[in-house]
């Protein structure tokens, strides 16, 4: 019994030192993801926390304020019609992008010839792999009111030019519109992939049940493609509260504010107005409002998203 006592023990220790150089070795695969996750997001939360209670303009050294840059906020009649263009753009801009993926997703995934799902596939997805800049650029030339295609095309149905870009009820949902014909694509290819991951024999014994096909996309496909749809309600909308790029190269946020969004909001006062702090201040704002939206969308996920 002695015996058997000392080599349960000694085998117990051996365990004991493997685990911790299994443990070692996985913290040591994970040390540089953990190193640039710290350097390149913890860090710069951090300092952006610091600077936002600074009154801080580049040229001299920073004054601590406290909370007077968020206090600020609230006075800011030019930040609530930012906020207000943002939050138009992300809801109706992730409506579409989100539903329009979906909804040539299902199309592309029907029986067709396999060339026509990839010349399809091509055609809707290559918008994403151009840089959001040229593709501005286009679409700007498109939207000029007097030499745009668009309008030299309306001229044909005696419909008058309109100002795309220059009109404060014309100029977001022109945005909207580009950025749908943009990013559609790479929601289509992940509800196209989830589309062909679910077995083909639910709709089978479905429509032997007597099923039609509005009851099989609401009750096989939304089920089981939940999770891609969860997925991509999530990225859409991080994406779209900080678009930036477009609405640069379209509109410089104009006509007046019409157009200006978040981010562009916070450039201007940090690199034009050298307002630091204040910019700050305001991407911390932004921040929150991106966590909170994403843990609520987390927590409501949980009611309707299904995983297998």
């Amino acid at each position: 019994m002695a015996a058997l006592s000392v080599k349960a023990t000694t085998f117990f220790r051996w365990l004991q030192k493997e685990n911790q150089r299994e443990a070692l070795a996985g913290y040591l695969f994970i040390l540089p993801t953990f190193i640039g996750y710290t350097t390149f997001i913890i860090g710069p939360i951090l300092v952006a926390i610091g600077i936002s209670l600074t009154s801080y303009d580049i040229l001299s050294p920073a004054r601590f304020i406290g909370i007077e840059n968020y206090t600020a906020l609230v006075s800011d009649s030019r930040l609530h019609k930012v906020y207000l263009n943002t939050v138009y753009f992300t809801v109706v801009a992730v409506t579409l992008n989100v539903g329009m993926g979906l909804l040539l997703a299902v199309l592309i995934n029907r029986h067709m010839p396999a060339f026509l799902k990839y010349i399809f596939r091509t055609a809707y997805f290559f918008p994403v792999l151009v840089a959001l800049a040229y593709c501005s650029i286009i679409w700007q030339y498109l939207y000029q009111k007097d030499t745009g295609i668009i309008n030299y095309y309306l001229g044909y149905l005696n419909a008058p030019p309109i100002p795309w870009l220059s009109s404060p009820v014309w100029v977001m949902p022109s945005i909207i519109v580009m950025d749908v014909w943009k990013n559609t694509g790479f929601a289509m290819l992940v509800f196209l992939a989830g589309l062909q991951n679910i077995p083909q024999d639910y709709y089978e014994s479905a429509q032997l049940d007597g099923a039609h096909h509005g009851q099989l996309f609401r009750y096989i496909t939304l089920p089981l493609i939940s999770p891609t749809l969860f997925f991509n309600l999530i990225i859409y909308m991080i994406g779209a509260l900080q678009v930036f790029d477009s609405i640069v190269v379209l509109t410089q946020g104009g006509p007046g504010d019409a157009s200006r969004s978040l981010v562009m909001y916070i450039y201007e006062n940090a690199f034009q107005l050298f307002q630091m702090g204040y910019a700050s201040a305001i991407a911390i704002t932004l921040f929150i409002v991106i966590m909170l939206l994403t843990l609520v969308q987390f927590r409501v996920g949980r009611s309707w998203v299904h995983y297998e």
